[in-house]
């Protein structure tokens, strides 16, 4: 199905703009995150084109069941996928505006930056093989790993605080810092929400969860 097909698609370019966002920060290359900032005009496209292919395909097929919940949970995932693409290019947008050359590296590994990266891209790269595999199972499992990210942005917050007060000159780079570890945390909401659509696609059931954004 075309539809399915654009969906990998999205989601292969958005997983890239989130590890290529990862590598921006950690060294703080503008390079990278000017790279970001160009591709997300794709993403966008992404997104209207799978919004019309849904629409067309309810419109020509009138689908039911499992085809219906399938288009649905489409159209869902897509749109958060978007949003997890718009929070990439907000960090590229503050890796580009930085004045800052580089990051304290033991600010770094105390905020545990790119332990938080590597959960989303593990939760990214999960949740897309429970979808190809139609796996509920796995798709379910992955939601316990939002916990990680929550402990890791309410640590972030008392520590980016502490060095601002040391570090007088660091206090644009903490607040941008602040803005990545919100950005993160985010996205571990989406797709946790991701999640909860591909078992419903698969098993009708409805998963509730209690998140920020829920």
């Amino acid at each position: 199905m075309q539809l399915r097909s654009e969906v990998y698609q999205m989601w292969t370019l958005v997983y890239k703009q989130m590890e290529q966002a990862q590598k921006a920060v950690l060294d703080m290359d503008h390079d990278i995150a000017q790279q970001i900032l160009v591709r997300e005009k794709r993403v966008d496209a992404y997104e209207l084109k799978i919004d019309s292919d849904v629409e067309d395909f309810i419109a020509l097929y009138t689908p039911v069941a499992v085809d219906l919940r399938f288009v649905l949970a489409m159209l869902k995932v897509n749109n958060d996928l978007e949003r997890i693409g718009d929070y990439a290019d907000g960090i590229a947008r503050f890796v580009r505006d930085s004045e800052a050359e580089s990051l304290d590296p033991v600010l770094v590994e105390k905020l545990q930056l790119d332990a938080m990266f590597t959960v989303v891209l593990e939760m990214m790269s999960d949740l897309q093989k429970a979808l190809v595999d139609e796996d509920p199972v796995k798709a379910a499992s992955v939601m316990s790993k939002d916990d990680r990210l929550d402990k890791i942005k309410a640590a972030s917050e008392g520590i980016l605080v502490e060095y601002a007060k040391s570090n007088a000159d660091s206090i644009a780079t903490c607040m941008g810092l602040a803005g990545v570890f919100r950005k993160l945390e985010r996205t571990g909401d989406h797709l946790t929400n991701i999640a909860e659509e591909i078992v419903f696609f698969i098993d009708a059931k409805v998963l509730k969860h209690t998140s920020s954004e829920s």
